[in-house]
């Protein structure tokens, strides 16, 4: 059966790393991941991403600066995964580059989501075909553009008899709910809880300049406090009604700090537990309110993602479910932090084959579509 290669590239809401993700994909779909690598993105382009989440000084000239820059490094990145596994840019069908999301307001009247990386010179600069822009038609059919990764999660999560939550902790927190194939009712569904990783990332690098809390050892040192936690959930997007998504330049560091201004003098390792109290309780509440209404006896949640590195988040949230069974996706064929990655390389697949996908269910969208937009290397 022909295979063809595929790389998914995509750095997440925490702006910790580019992923790539070398992928074989069969005439049937079958996948099998290759190989996989993190390649670093220079600090200076890291603040410059964080700085273009929020609104500031000159902002399309510095947006046009730091497409090409993280462009360049998707290319470099691109570069050394092939060379590490020798292969030459023409066997490699299609890059499937996600881009860095820097706003994403579907919510606004025309909505919109804007990802960096411009696909013209990751294309140009490897000598490799690219599909990008893989959000923009959704929004354009109203949908909300996110999350993509529910029907990748279906295509190779699913289970014909247990009912799956796929958990993804990256910078916001995402999950996708798939009932087991012969529940009737097996509409797929999914949508961002709200902050995963990214508040508890730049509270502890702001207070012990680490890039993440390891394990959330940190966070184990404190205590939840009520008032902030409560303040914190009482943010209208946790009480709205799917579908919905949002991002880091929602629940920026500003959030934090203007609930914080309301208290008095909190221990910083309070913060931190309180911070990821939150994250576990947005998590496990959509999750427990997904679940209730299943025929299914028992659910399986996997994790994937930065978070799953987790233990004391993992740990809450087994106290919280105790009815389900938690694990990563590890188990299931594909280490947590390479998800994504593979995700975006077996969208490009989808649109180099023209496949219409189906995400009204998730996004709200009006009708299914070929997602993608596809930019030669000729």
């Amino acid at each position: 059966m022909t295979k063809s290669y595929f790389i998914g590239a995509l750095s997440g809401t925490s702006l910790d790393a580019l992923d790539l993700a070398l992928v074989s994909i069969d005439s049937e779909g079958s996948i099998q991941q290759q190989d996989a690598l993190s390649w670093e993105i220079p600090a200076a382009l890291q603040s410059s991403l964080r700085e273009l989440c929020t609104p500031g000084n000159n902002e399309l000239v510095h947006y046009g600066t730091a497409d090409r820059r993280f462009a360049e490094v998707v290319a470099a990145g691109v570069q050394a995964l092939l060379a590490r596994n020798k292969l030459a840019p023409e066997e490699i069908r299609a890059i499937g580059s996600h881009g860095q999301t820097v706003r994403h307001h579907p919510e606004q009247g025309p909505g919109f989501t804007i990802q960096l990386g411009c696909p013209h010179t990751i294309a140009a600069l490897t000598g490799i075909d690219v599909v990008a822009q893989f959000r923009q038609k959704d929004i354009a059919l109203g949908g909300e553009g996110a999350p993509l990764a529910p029907l990748f999660h279906r295509e190779v999560f699913s289970h014909p008899s247990h009912d799956r939550v796929i958990a993804n902790i990256g910078g916001i927190a995402n999950i996708s709910y798939l009932r087991h194939s012969g529940d009737p009712s097996s509409q797929l569904l999914g949508f961002d809880t709200g902050p995963g990783n990214t508040l508890m990332d730049d509270w502890i690098q702001r207070h012990h300049h680490q890039a993440y809390d390891i394990g959330g050892r940190w966070a184990a040192t404190g205590t939840v406090h009520q008032g902030l936690f409560d303040t914190l959930m009482s943010d209208p997007y946790f009480s709205r009604r799917p579908p919905k998504s949002t991002g880091r330049e929602y629940f920026t560091p500003g959030w934090l700090h203007h609930r914080l201004e309301r208290f008095e003098q909190i221990q910083p390792e309070d913060v931190q537990a309180t911070l990821l109290e939150c994250t576990v309780q947005s998590l496990c509440e959509a999750i427990r309110e997904l679940i209730s209404g299943s025929s299914n006896s028992h659910t399986e949640i996997f994790f994937c993602g930065g978070g799953a590195h987790n233990t004391e988040l993992l740990a809450r949230c087994a106290v919280l479910l105790p009815e389900c069974t938690i694990a990563t996706t590890d188990e299931l064929g594909i280490q947590v932090d390479w998800v994504e990655a593979v995700l975006f390389a077996w969208l490009a697949w989808c649109h180099c084959e023209g496949k219409v996908l189906d995400l009204t269910s998730v996004t709200g969208a009006s009708r299914p579509t070929i997602l993608g937009a596809y930019f030669p290397s000729q």
